[in-house]
């Protein structure tokens, strides 16, 4: 996996997403949304399970043992994977029918940021992101039409965030102790060649990664914004990237095949894996979250 990012499973996920490092499993987690299945690969053993769920499920936050903070479609619950017990935590956004949940991160505290998308074609701004600390989840900003590349410096102290089609990733201040966003700046205006920014992740020298959908590619941005690196991928459609492994020494990378033709399918047939590659730089571990667990 030294500079060329490879297969290690051939998931063939509609919407790979979401992907974390979970320490307690010692493996890698992600969800295919739109294939409404949680996902994990055991880099040790070269082991890969799936888990049918009953919505789709657009971001989680490990809770120990098989329960996850999880961040479905309509709304916030905690969620058992074992027996598919749900208690629900909060509905997002009931007044919109056509948002649902999709990017979120754990902040450096441990609270749960996350956002929203509208599913129209064209995607409207009729989505927000939020935070969520264990009590009532409250809105940091609005206006958003697809939330994506939610990550935080590893001193947490500056935000990222992309809406998607805008082809920006946004730059905040980030206040640790109250959650609250100020000062939005532009950190980079992706190229067109390089497709749409989609999900992120910062490792250990405070870098920016970057996968962006329909360029094929994950790109390391330096916290000036200057393009440091670039990953290439057999396909298009790149969605989540996250460090992993037993020293955070592994990109593990995120795809999707959903929508995707059947020329395109046949050109890319790697589509909808995940794919692993050394980079030559370590992860962040991600805070536990801080909230009421019960």
């Amino acid at each position: 996996m030294t500079g060329r990012a490879e297969v290690v499973v051939s998931a063939g996920n509609a919407l790979g997403e979401g992907i974390v490092w979970s320490p307690a499993h010692r493996e890698i987690q992600w969800t295919d949304i739109h294939g409404k299945a949680f996902w994990s690969f055991d880099p040790a053993t070269g082991a890969a399970k799936s888990i049918a769920l009953p919505e789709r499920l657009a971001c989680f936050a490990p809770l120990g043992g098989s329960r996850l903070l999880a961040g479905f479609a309509s709304g916030l619950a905690r969620f058992d994977l074992a027996d598919g017990a749900r208690e629900e935590i909060a509905a997002i956004e009931a007044d919109q029918p056509a948002t649902r949940l999709n990017d979120g991160k754990l902040d450096r505290r441990g609270r749960l940021v996350f956002g929203t998308m509208d599913e129209s074609k064209p995607a409207q701004p009729l989505g927000r992101v939020w935070i969520y600390d264990g009590g009532a989840p409250r809105v940091l900003f609005e206006g958003v039409r697809i939330a994506n590349s939610i990550a935080f410096s590893p001193d947490g102290r500056r935000m990222y965030f992309a809406d998607t089609p805008a082809r920006v990733i946004w730059r905040f201040d980030y206040d640790n102790d109250s959650g609250e966003v100020s000062n939005r700046q532009v950190f980079v205006e992706v190229a067109s060649d390089h497709g749409f920014p989609d999900g992120s992740t910062v490792d250990a020298d405070g870098c920016l990664w970057n996968a962006e959908w329909g360029g094929g590619k994950v790109t390391r941005y330096t916290p000036d914004g200057r393009i440091d690196r670039i990953v290439e991928l057999p396909c298009s459609q790149i969605t989540c990237c996250a460090f992993g492994g037993a020293t955070l020494a592994t990109l593990f990378i995120t795809s999707a095949r959903g929508g995707l033709d059947e020329a395109k399918l046949k050109a890319e047939p790697q589509a909808g894996a995940l794919f692993a590659v050394d980079v030559g730089v370590k992860g962040l571990a991600d805070t536990p979250f801080a909230g009421v667990r019960r």
